[in-house]
């Protein structure tokens, strides 16, 4: 269990983000862990539907209705009937540090059966440095009992910003519906105690269930794209939003961490409802890769909302031919950071904003 007597690192400074669209009864096995920090659930789906949140817990609560009135006309850019939902709590959040995890993870265990703190996990990866540039075989060199092996340049031992840990699960796997359809009763047992970083000029599919960011440093790149109700895909959110994010890491010099922590993902969706909103994505996906594989972004695209906005005209260019979907999805996401920017004002703001414009 937590220890309730220290005072929880980045207790003011970080916010959880929940998607959802039933009771939060799963926060109570998560409370000694939780319990000390703010939550953002968004309540996807119908929105005259009373939500429960275990008594204790400090939250904000928002449905559609919620959405809409703040955002307004931005309020499409916010993908509905779908747990890409989640990035209006990024949006809404006024702190350095996201943490998101979905309602159907519970608390997993190590191999000596201690209960393992997720989120305590993710803050030591996003408050250590990565190392991109160079791998490192000996994996993270930060952590307790590792360093940078023999033959490893001293110049590159500082490492860049952490702008991204990526958390793994026990027991379901995150497969797609025909791995699903081919392997029904596989769960993933093995646990690996390592974190490393993922090197530069590499993309990796990203899962949102048990993920955390750096907000100050990457989270106007953090949009999990138009999916779910009116769009013709789903289940490619977290992974478009890590595709976008790793090109503009590597573009300014960020790293993205994986591998510890491990939450317990405790059951399997349908995977013949899966396939019906995959399917499109899994021809898409294709074309999608060698896109981000070979995208460029300008030099003077020298912070993240100009990264973005820039990968938003070459989506529009170079996907569109794939289908006018990525029409749709590039205006959604020069939208998204209209909306960041009005929330989220900055001396940038009015110069970016005149930016989008054009």
């Amino acid at each position: 269990m937590a220890d309730t007597n220290s005072t929880p690192i980045l207790k003011d400074d970080l916010d959880i983000v929940i998607p959802t669209i039933r009771n939060l009864d799963f926060l109570e096995m998560w409370r000694p862990f939780f319990q000390p920090y703010h939550l953002i659930i968004v309540q996807d789906g119908d929105p005259s539907k009373t939500i429960r949140v275990p008594d204790g817990f400090d939250y904000e609560l928002y449905n559609r209705n919620d959405i809409n009135r703040i955002l307004g006309s931005k309020a499409s850019c916010i993908s509905f009937k779908d747990s890409a939902c989640r990035c209006f709590g990024y949006l809404i959040s006024k702190k350095k540090y996201i943490f998101t995890i979905d309602d159907d993870c519970f608390v997993a265990k190590d191999p000596s059966g201690k209960e393992i703190n997720a989120l305590e996990q993710h803050i030591k990866n996003v408050l250590t440095p990565s190392t991109p540039f160079f791998f490192n075989t000996l994996y993270d060199p930060y952590r307790e009992g590792a360093d940078f092996v023999r033959g490893y340049p001293f110049s590159l031992r500082e490492g860049v910003p952490t702008a991204v840990s990526h958390g793994l699960w026990l027991n379901i796997p995150d497969y797609d519906a025909p791995t699903q359809l081919v392997k029904p009763m596989e769960r993933n047992t093995r646990y690996v105690d390592a974190v490393l970083t993922v090197p530069k000029a590499t993309l990796f599919p990203m899962c949102g269930m048990n993920l955390a960011f750096n907000r100050d440093l990457i989270g106007p790149a953090m949009y999990f794209g138009l999916m779910g109700d009116g769009q013709p895909i789903g289940r490619y959110d977290d992974m478009w939003a890590g595709w976008c994010m790793k090109v503009i890491c590597d573009h300014l010099g960020f790293g993205v961490k994986t591998g510890l922590p491990y939450i317990w993902h405790s059951k399997a969706s349908n995977p013949f409802t899966n396939l019906r909103k995959e399917y499109k994505g899994i021809f898409w996906q294709e074309q999608i890769i060698p896109f981000f594989q070979t995208v460029s972004l300008p030099k003077d695209c020298n912070t993240v909302q100009k990264c973005y906005i820039e990968l938003s005209k070459l989506v529009r260019e170079k996907l569109s031919s794939v289908d006018e979907y990525f029409i749709k999805l590039a205006d959604a996401m020069l939208t998204w950071i209209e909306a960041w920017d009005e929330l989220n004002p900055s001396e940038e703001a009015t110069e970016l904003s005149k930016f989008v414009s054009k």
